[in-house]
């Protein structure tokens, strides 16, 4: 397959059954999903705090990086002719969804969420609107199909990334051309409008044939807004009121999504974030905010640098990274969508595994500092950072001190103190200014050592 073949066997057959089908679509209405009840819509999500997010397509097979390498193509790098060529050859015959399941919570993760489609527009779905899918490929099984079976067995939360840019579109692009010249999309061309249908056709697909989907992870990349995202909010929410939706089609859902960064201070929702731009930092305050202003937040990170697997991608972040990772942002809030890029066979590479069983074995110990809690009373201490649940406030010390630990902030009078994990009480005192705690001459964990306060509320 050639790049003039631009089509892509999307012919004009498929325009008729796609326009038979749009026309079939569900009567929306033409106003926002008006979100009632936030919090016993978003209860399970901000209890879960630790997720897996799952990057996985025939790129895999090349160790490159999904899509973007036919986007943004760099000298000596893969061509779009044989990045396209990729699907012909993908065979994961090493895939099985439950050891994916059984890994996610064996790590602590509380769900999933799975590339159904990246922007290079291969689906990893058996969907009826395009040939470009996981079905016609030499493997020819629905891998959407069987993680969602197995989440369902092993009741693990099951969320799906959707990106709205789709390099194998002709009505999203002109696909006679390489991609590099066209991939932010072409609204202006009168074939737009079918894409756009295109996109409710498939998610109407994920949302109606898969079960119950906790969250829909759009990744609409620039100028968002030529998706129309009231139209797809009023969508899922008509076929799954419950599921949740980010803040990347162009118009405000359930949650912000900084992308490989944990964002410096407490998000709220005067601050709007953009993905990976870092300059949001400046914005953020090392202070408490009220809980009306919290902006429900999610950081997705990599294990690696790259979010596809890469075989020549050896810059590991560390276990003691990873958790403190996951401190930081429970510490203010948020949730922590961890990355796996799995091989191109279909399984999850050792050096990730071994990263995410050591987290699981932390959160094992001392899961109760992290599930269920929201952002601490204290802020911005470079030795510690705080969660809080109910009367309970956790100390997550960082940095173990050699003398007593001295914390300001905590107002409601603390009635005890322990090591969490041990259980082993430790003494402190309080005044009007602090607590002070009196702690071991070493920290019991070299990651992460946890001190439960109970206070009377």
């Amino acid at each position: 397959m050639n790049i003039d073949q631009g089509k892509l066997a999307f012919n004009r057959r498929d325009f008729l059954k796609l326009g038979l089908a749009a026309s079939s679509l569900p009567l929306l209405s033409n106003c926002a999903f008006a979100f009632g009840a936030d919090d016993e819509r978003t209860a399970w999500y901000r209890n879960a705090k630790f997720g897996m997010f799952i990057h996985w397509g025939p790129y895999s097979q090349a160790s490159v990086e999904a899509s973007w390498p036919i986007m943004r193509p760099t000298p000596g790098g893969i061509t779009e002719a044989a990045y396209r060529e990729l699907p012909k050859t993908f065979n994961p015959t090493k895939f099985d969804p439950y050891a994916f399941v059984d890994l996610a919570r064996a790590a602590g993760q509380q769900y999933m969420v799975f590339t159904t489609k990246h922007h290079d527009g291969f689906c990893m779905f058996d969907t009826s609107y395009t040939d470009y899918k996981i079905t016609n490929t030499p493997y020819g099984k629905d891998i959407v199909r069987q993680l969602s079976d197995a989440c369902k067995d092993r009741n693990m939360s099951l969320g799906f990334y959707y990106s709205p840019p789709d390099m194998h579109h002709p009505a999203f692009r002109d696909t006679s051309k390489l991609a590099a010249e066209n991939w932010n999309g072409q609204p202006e061309r009168p074939e737009w409008p079918l894409y756009l249908d295109y996109m409710q056709l498939q998610l109407t697909e994920l949302l109606t044939k898969y079960g119950p989907v906790v969250l829909i992870w759009f990744d609409g990349l620039h100028h968002q807004e030529k998706y129309g995202g009231v139209r797809f909010l009023d969508l899922i929410h008509h076929l799954q009121p419950a599921t949740l939706v980010n803040d990347r089609i162009g118009v405000p859902a359930d949650y912000v999504t900084p992308e490989q960064f944990i964002p410096r201070g407490i998000p709220t929702k005067d601050v709007a974030f953009n993905a990976v731009d870092t300059s949001v930092q400046e914005k953020l305050k090392n202070t408490v905010p009220r809980p009306e202003d919290f902006q429900l937040w999610e950081t997705c990170m990599t294990i690696n640098d790259q979010w596809a697997y890469n075989a020549h991608d050896h810059n590991f972040k560390s276990t003691q990274f990873l958790i403190r990772g996951l401190v930081e942002v429970a510490s203010r809030g948020g949730n922590f969508l961890l990355n796996v890029g799995p091989q191109p066979d279909g399984v999850i590479q050792p050096e990730f595994q071994e990263r995410l069983r050591a987290m699981g074995d932390w959160l094992s110990v001392k899961g109760d500092s992290i599930y269920g809690t929201t952002y601490g009373p204290v802020q911005g201490v470079p030795s510690y950072r705080t969660t809080a649940k109910g009367p309970q406030v956790f100390i997550h010390i960082f940095d173990w001190p050699a003398a007593a630990l001295e914390v300001a902030g905590i107002r409601p009078k603390v009635l005890s103190a322990r090591l969490l994990g041990t259980g082993e009480p430790v003494k402190f005192r309080q005044t009007e200014a602090s607590v002070q705690i009196d702690l071991p001459a070493k920290a019991p964990d070299p990651n992460v050592s946890v001190i439960a306060l109970r206070t009377s509320g």
